[in-house]
């Protein structure tokens, strides 16, 4: 039994954190070793094998398929780089001597066949990581609404200051200001809405065919009608949009939660988790079609 192959039946077989953390440290000195390329690029290479050739014989993309061996290995990878990475701060809630709001997060691979026929992965966090939206290893946001000088920003601290006027006004307690704080308090909310119609308008999906499709018209046909905030912002739409940017076809997708989840006791740490319904169904139904 080759190598690769003996690594994908007992990386299945062994879940307990400190064995992928053994198999991981393998995987990186077997990738340098190869001359892999692990610079600072969304495209993470397995190497050339038959095994890994083998693997990906005659595979469909589905959403919905099974856990793949390839996807396990790219997970462990990128769960190695999340344990080990120096570039960023983030609190997972992982660390007993970490401070401050514990945020997890959802992060996805996707295994791809380059243009040039290499197969590997790309990696994709859901929303910001660290406070940022490019990091190192991560393929880019679909928008970026943390450009300097762009439009939401801008928005941001409109918001921020009616809210500001908002409170000085409550805090002098005269009931003749009442009129003044409501049609504020309206006009913070009318703002608000126009600001966040106009993030959706940023947002535009290819398909397989390279047929592009706005935020708001995958939406349209919704029992909502329009999509909920941060619609657009998950990993597997990030994924796909690369994907599909540079000519990848997508082979198999995967998504795991990493950290503590103080809002839900449904996110496992570590645990592997389908594309949810609310904000990523509509987006996926287009981009697969």
């Amino acid at each position: 039994m080759s190598i690769f192959l003996r690594l994908f039946v007992v990386c299945k077989r062994f879940v307990a954190q400190e064995y992928k953390l053994y198999l991981c440290g393998f995987l990186k000195k077997y990738s340098l070793n190869n001359n892999i390329n692990f610079e600072n690029s969304a495209f993470w290479s397995f190497g050339e094998s038959i095994e890994i050739n083998e693997l990906v014989s005659g595979l469909s993309f589905s959403i919905n398929n099974e856990l793949h061996p390839l996807c396990r290995l790219a997970a462990t990878e990128l769960q190695h780089h999340l344990q080990h990475q120096q570039d960023w701060e983030h609190n997972f809630g992982l660390l007993a001597e970490a401070e401050g709001v514990v945020i997890g997060k959802m992060f996805g691979v996707l295994v791809v066949r380059t243009k040039e026929g290499k197969i590997g992965y790309l990696a994709a966090f859901s929303g910001k990581l660290a406070g940022k939206n490019h990091l190192p290893k991560f393929v880019p946001p679909i928008f970026d609404g943390l450009e300097v000088g762009g439009f939401l920003n801008t928005g941001m601290e409109e918001l921020s200051r009616m809210s500001e006027e908002i409170r000085s006004l409550e805090t002098l307690e005269n009931e003749s200001l009442n009129l003044q704080i409501q049609h504020l308090k309206l006009f913070r909310k009318n703002h608000s809405n126009a600001l966040q119609d106009r993030i959706f308008e940023q947002y535009h999906f290819l398909n397989r065919a390279g047929v592009s499709k706005g935020l708001m018209q995958v939406f349209e046909h919704t029992v909502a009608g329009k999509p909920s905030a941060g619609a657009g912002e998950c990993a597997a739409p990030k994924l796909l949009q690369y994907a599909f940017n540079n000519g990848m076809e997508p082979l198999a997708l995967a998504e795991f939660w990493w950290g503590l989840s103080p809002k839900s006791a449904h996110w496992k740490h570590g645990e592997f988790y389908p594309p949810c319904r609310e904000k990523c169904q509509p987006i996926l139904a287009h981009m697969l079609s």
